[in-house]
């Protein structure tokens, strides 16, 4: 299944340029590239974008995070928008 060119049985991470400062919201993400700031707008996104590296995909991160069945659209939403911000990237040789 993929969703907005995302696919949930791939494993990505937070790109190299990229980092996150923890807020009561969730984060602040800073590119240190393009010098952009953005937002992860609740703790339990920050959980997935965070646990993305260590998860053998992004479906196992959701999982892990504790996103449950009826959020799972609308966080795979949130994560094709961020692989297409740049802000998390596939990992390499995966």
């Amino acid at each position: 299944m993929s969703t907005d060119g995302f696919d949930p049985a791939g494993s990505y991470r937070l790109a190299p340029s990229i980092s996150l400062r923890p807020e009561p919201f969730g984060a602040l993400v800073y590119d240190f590239t393009t010098r952009r700031l953005s937002f992860l707008k609740t703790k339990q996104l920050v959980a997935v974008v965070e646990g993305l590296a260590e998860a053998p995909d992004a479906a196992a991160a959701l999982a892990a995070a504790g996103v449950g069945p009826d959020e799972r659209p609308s966080y795979l939403h949130a994560l094709a928008g961020l692989l297409k911000a740049g802000t998390i990237e596939s990992r390499p040789g995966e």
